[in-house]
């Protein structure tokens, strides 16, 4: 997790990869513009509902430019899950670099790790819903996401050999721990169950994987 870009780097593609990345200021700012467009639009209209033409009325650049970047929704959809899980790679590296130095007790790393995962959610909720939620999700991007799963449980593991938590397998059991948090996380903050705030949704995952880690 030291690496955030070589770890973005190895958890694959999605359909269609941007046609060009910019290289003067002023074409990221239109790269930018025209991404955070589609996130807008995805978000209020749907995957399916958005078109290219609208995005491009959007960010305010013909439908020419846009294609100079993106040469269908596929590759906006790639564009805004790279820069969501570099975003995502780079705050989680700091978080585990964080632990490794201070080496804390099994609680205050679980609190530590499931606060994070919380805060990510909490950070960009517009790109989650729409990654999780509304956009088709073929197997290319689905291995985005193990990836990155895969990458946390090895520093989880780390931190259970560290502590003596887990297990014989330490491996598996960390596996299990980040799969399990990110997705009960993810459903806190986006859909809490009725009568439950996410609050109180992120405190009993932590209590979860406490209940599952301590003899």
């Amino acid at each position: 997790m030291s690496n955030p870009q070589g770890l973005a780097t190895r958890i694959g593609a999605v359909i269609s990869t941007p046609r060009k990345r910019p290289r003067q200021q002023r074409s990221q700012e239109t790269f930018d513009a025209i991404l955070e467009a589609a996130a807008q639009l995805f978000e209020r209209h749907g995957y399916a509902a958005a078109t290219t033409n609208r995005i491009a009325e959007r960010a305010g650049v013909s439908i020419g430019s846009l294609y100079q970047y993106f040469p269908n929704k596929d590759a906006l959809l790639y564009a805004l899950g790279e820069r969501h899980m570099l975003q995502l790679v780079e705050a989680l590296g700091a978080v585990f670099s964080r632990l490794r130095e201070e080496a804390p007790p099994l609680e205050e790393t679980v609190r530590t790790l499931v606060g994070a995962l919380a805060d990510l959610h909490r950070a960009d909720p517009v790109t989650h819903r729409l990654l999780y939620d509304q956009a088709p999700r073929p197997p290319e991007a689905a291995a985005q996401l193990r990836g990155v799963q895969t990458a946390m449980a090895r520093e989880v593991e780390h931190h259970l050999h560290r502590l003596g938590v887990g297990g014989p397998d330490r491996a598996l059991t960390a596996l299990l721990l980040v799969q399990a948090a990110e997705a009960q996380v993810h459903g806190a903050l986006l859909d809490p169950p009725p009568g439950r705030s996410p609050e109180e949704v992120v405190e009993a995952v932590v209590v979860l994987c406490l209940r599952s880690l301590r003899p």
